[in-house]
């Protein structure tokens, strides 16, 4: 059974990184250079980067409270990256005849996400 702990942690990330994206979105609205979805990858390539973090500084280290992993990874990061906005953008470029765009948006997204990943678990580590 879950506790009413952990549903509040994960509701408040959630609304928390929901919020975040929202103003990465307007912050990125008019940077459309390349006519790429610029805001749904820095979102998800600075969320990734987070993840990483949050994964080894959650699971590696002795005496953190689970309920942070859930606050930060499950409930902030949930909301934060957004797979089905990297998909809807993905497909509305396709549609548009936009094959080129479409594969760099796929891309970017698989390659940059990884590598940030990779480098905040390698960060977390060193501290």
């Amino acid at each position: 059974m879950t506790s009413i702990p952990a549903l509040l942690a994960v509701a408040l990330g959630g609304a928390s990184g929901a919020i975040a994206r929202y103003l990465v979105m307007l912050a990125t609205a008019s940077f459309t250079r390349g006519g790429l979805p610029w805001g749904v990858l820095m979102a998800n390539v600075s969320g990734c980067f987070a993840a990483g973090m949050v994964f080894v500084l959650t699971s590696e280290r002795p005496g953190v409270d689970p309920l942070w992993r859930l606050l930060l990874a499950v409930g902030f990061l949930g909301a934060f990256t957004t797979f089905s906005a990297f998909s809807v953008d993905t497909l509305a470029l396709l549609q548009a005849g936009e094959l080129i765009r479409a594969l760099l948006n796929v891309a970017a997204n698989l390659v940059l996400c990884l590598l940030a990943c990779s480098l905040g678990m390698l960060l977390a580590r060193t501290l």
